[in-house]
C-alpha cells in the first residue's frame, strides 16, 4: 500500500449521542440521539458510501488510470459520494433522474460533483443509464451503489459501534428508519452479538421490508406513495429481508402524517432539520410507539434513535408540514 492511500482522511467522523430530556418524557424512557444528520453531507450516508469509496481506493490494483465515482441517485446517496469524493480528492458524477428537485440538484454541483446529468423520469432508469451507456465509456469509472453493498454495510456499522463506546454499554434497543435497507444491515452487523433489540421503521406507501418480512420472502412494491422519497426503494437489499427476520428485529410502519409532525416538533425541540425519512423513526418516540416496537419495553429502557438526517429538506417545507398536519 502507498504512502498516499494510507494517508487517505476518513470521508466521515464519529458523531455526537446526546440524551434528549424532551423526547425520553414523550417516550416513557431514556431517549438517545445519534446524530448523523451532522455527517458532512448531511446524513449517515456519508459512512457506508463513504467507506466503499475508500475500500475501493485502498484495495485497486490498476493504477493506470484516475478513479471516476459514479452514483444514480438524486438524493442523500448522490450527495454523499459527491462530498466523499471530493474528501478523498477525486471526481465524482451525479446521475439523477428528470423528478429530481433544482436546488437538490444545485446542492450536489455545491458539493463539488464534477458533472450532474439529468435522464429518465425514474431512479432505475437514471440507474441503467448510468451503468449501461456512461460507465463503459470511462476506464476509471467507479459505480457506487446507495444501499447493497458489503462496503456500505461495513462503513454503517460503525454507527453501532460507537453506540456501545459512547455509553459505556449496550442499548435496549436501537431504532432506524429503513429505505433500502443499508443503514439496518449495518446496525445490524455491528450489534450482532449483542441483546440489543432492533426497530426498524418505514412511512406507509415505502414499506418494502415490511411487506417483504411478512411474506416471508421479497417482493416489489408497485411504487412510492409516500412522502418520505428517500425511503423510496420499491425492493429491499436481500440482505435486508435476512437480518429483518431475526428473533431480535420488529418492522413498524407510521403514516407521513406521523414523519412530518416529528419532523417539526423536532425541530421546534431540538433545533434540527431533518426529511420525513428521518421522522419515521423520531415519530415512535413522539407518538407513544416505541412499547409496541420494543419487546420488554419499560421506562429504564435504554433507546438510541439513529437520526439518520438528510438534506432535502428547509424552512418554508417545515413550515408547510406544520399548517398541515399539527
Amino acid at each position: 500500500m502507498s504512502d498516499s492511500v494510507k494517508q487517505l482522511p476518513l470521508p466521515w467522523f464519529e458523531t455526537p449521542l446526546v440524551e434528549s430530556a424532551v423526547l425520553s418524557k414523550a417516550a416513557g424512557c431514556r431517549i438517545y440521539l445519534k446524530l448523523e444528520n451532522l455527517q458532512p453531507s448531511g446524513s449517515f450516508k456519508s459512512r457506508g458510501v463513504g467507506n466503499l469509496l475508500l475500500s475501493h481506493l485502498k484495495s485497486r490494483q490498476d493504477t493506470s488510470s484516475t478513479p471516476h465515482f459514479y452514483s444514480s441517485s438524486g438524493g442523500n446517496a448522490g450527495l454523499a459520494c459527491v462530498t466523499a469524493a471530493k474528501t478523498l480528492g477525486y471526481p465524482s458524477t451525479v446521475i439523477v433522474p428528470s423528478s429530481t428537485k433544482p436546488h437538490m440538484i444545485e446542492k450536489i454541483k455545491l458539493a463539488g460533483a464534477s458533472e450532474v446529468v439529468q435522464h429518465g423520469a425514474t431512479w432505475f432508469e437514471a440507474d441503467t443509464y448510468l451503468r449501461e451507456q456512461v460507465l463503459p465509456q470511462d476506464k476509471g469509472g467507479v459505480y457506487v451503489p446507495p444501499f447493497d453493498h458489503p462496503e456500505v454495510w461495513n462503513g454503517n456499522a460503525t454507527i453501532a459501534q460507537e453506540v456501545i463506546q459512547q455509553l459505556s454499554a449496550e442499548p435496549d434497543a436501537v431504532v432506524c428508519s429503513v429505505g433500502g435497507g443499508g443503514l439496518f444491515c449495518g446496525i445490524a452487523q455491528g450489534l450482532q452479538g449483542t441483546k440489543t433489540r432492533i426497530a426498524v421503521v418505514e412511512t406507509k406507501g415505502a414499506e418494502s421490508l415490511h411487506e417483504a418480512i411478512k411474506a416471508g420472502k421479497l417482493i416489489t412494491l408497485p411504487g412510492i406513495i409516500s412522502i418520505a422519497t428517500s425511503l423510496g426503494a420499491t425492493t429491499v437489499a436481500p440482505k435486508a429481508l435476512e437480518w429483518g427476520l431475526k428473533e431480535n428485529v420488529r418492522s413498524v410502519v407510521v403514516s407521513d402524517e406521523e414523519a412530518c409532525r416529528a419532523c417539526v416538533r423536532f425541530a421546534e425541540d431540538e433545533r434540527m432539520l431533518v426529511e420525513p425519512a428521518c421522522g419515521a423513526t423520531i415519530a415512535l418516540a413522539y407518538e407513544g410507539r416505541l412499547a409496541e416496537a420494543i419487546e420488554g419495553f419499560n421506562q429504564d429502557s435504554v433507546v438510541v434513535l439513529v437520526v439518520c438526517g438528510g438534506r432535502n429538506v428547509g424552512l418554508e417545507v417545515i413550515e408547510e408540514w406544520k399548517q398541515k398536519y399539527c
